[in-house]
C-alpha cells in the first residue's frame, strides 16, 4: 500500500505540463495559479482532517513552500535559456542526484552495500530516462538555426543550480523535520504562493488563466502530500525518485494530447527513456521489498 501512495505523485504531477498546457497562459501565470490552487487544496484538507499544529509545522511548512517556489522560478529560468529539450531532463537529472544522496547518506536510508548497488543503478536509470525521454533529433535542431541564438548553456546552468537547490530544500526540510504530512502541507502552501507572488510581482497580467490554472494546482496538491506519505514509509530517496516517473506521463501526454510533432529518431529516443524509467522504477520498488 505505501508504494501505491508513494506512486501517485507520479500521476499526479506527470498530468501537470499537459493540464497547464491546455489551460494557457504565460509560466507566471501558471506558477501563481498553480500555487492558489494548491493552497486550496491543502485548506480543503486541513478541515476535512483537522490535524495539530505546532510552531514547527507552521515554520518548516512555510520555509519549505518559499523554497520551492526559488526551485520552480529557477527552472523556468532555466528552460528559457536552455530551452525545454534540455533544461527539463537536466533538471530532473539534478534533482534526483541530490534527493537520493541526501536520503542515502543525511538521512541514512542505505545500509547495506546491495542498497548501494541496486539504489545507484535504479539512480542511472532514471537520468538515463530522463535525458532520453527529451532528447530531440539534432537534425531537426539544425534546421531551425534561430533556436541556438536564443542557447545559453552558461546562464542556464546556473539557474537549475539555483532551482535544484531550492527544490532540493524544499523536500531535504520536511523530511529532517518528520511532521506530519496532512498538517504540513497548509503552511507550506501558503509559503509557496508567497514566494510565487512576489517572484511574479513585476511581469505578471492578473487575468482569467491565473484562475483556470489552480487545477494544476490541485493535482499538485495531492501529489504532494502522497509523496510526503511516502517520504515517511520508504524513504526520501525512494519516495522521491518514484514521483520523478511521471516524465513519462508528461512526455506522452504531450505527444498524443498536445499534438507536439516528434520525429522518428525522436519517439525511439522517448520510448528508451520511458523503458529507462521504468526500469528504474521497478528497481527502487524492488529493493523495498527485499
Amino acid at each position: 500500500m505505501e508504494l501505491v501512495i508513494a506512486l501517485i505523485p507520479m500521476f499526479a504531477w506527470g498530468s501537470i505540463a499537459l493540464v497547464s498546457g491546455k489551460m494557457g497562459g504565460t509560466a507566471n501565470q501558471q506558477t501563481l495559479g498553480m500555487t492558489i490552487g494548491a493552497f486550496v487544496f491543502s485548506l480543503v484538507v486541513f478541515f476535512i482532517l483537522q490535524p495539530t499544529m505546532t510552531v514547527a509545522t507552521v515554520i518548516f511548512g512555510f520555509i519549505s513552500g518559499v523554497f520551492w517556489s526559488v526551485g520552480q522560478r529557477g527552472q523556468f529560468q532555466g528552460m528559457h535559456f536552455m530551452g525545454v529539450s534540455v533544461g527539463l531532463p537536466l533538471s530532473t537529472g539534478m534533482q534526483l542526484i541530490l534527493n537520493i544522496i541526501a536520503g542515502a547518506v543525511l538521512f541514512g536510508e542505505w545500509q547495506k552495500g546491495q542498497d548501494f548497488l541496486l539504489g545507484g543503478l535504479a539512480l542511472i536509470l532514471l537520468i538515463a530516462g530522463s535525458f532520453y525521454t527529451s532528447r530531440r533529433d539534432p537534425q531537426r535542431a539544425e534546421e531551425m538555426p534561430e533556436n541556438r541564438q536564443l542557447f545559453d548553456f552558461g546562464k542556464g546552468f546556473r539557474s537549475l543550480l539555483v532551482s535544484t537547490v531550492g527544490f532540493g530544500a524544499y523536500t531535504i526540510l520536511v523530511t529532517w523535520a518528520d511532521l506530519d504530512p496532512a498538517a504540513i502541507i497548509l503552511p507550506q502552501s501558503f509559503g509557496m504562493m508567497v514566494g510565487a507572488f512576489l517572484f511574479t510581482l513585476k511581469n505578471i497580467r492578473y487575468d482569467r488563466f491565473i484562475v483556470k490554472n489552480t487545477v494544476s494546482g490541485l493535482l499538485w496538491g495531492i501529489g504532494n502530500i502522497c509523496m510526503l506519505m511516502g517520504i515517511q514509509t520508504l524513504g526520501l530517496a525512494v519516495s522521491f525518485s518514484l514521483s520523478q516517473m511521471g516524465i513519462i506521463i508528461s512526455t506522452l501526454g504531450g505527444i498524443f494530447l498536445l499534438g507536439e510533432r516528434k520525429t522518428k529518431k525522436e519517439l525511439f529516443y522517448v520510448i528508451l527513456g520511458c523503458v529507462f524509467v521504468i526500469l528504474g522504477g521497478m528497481l527502487l520498488g524492488y529493493m523495498k521489498s527485499i
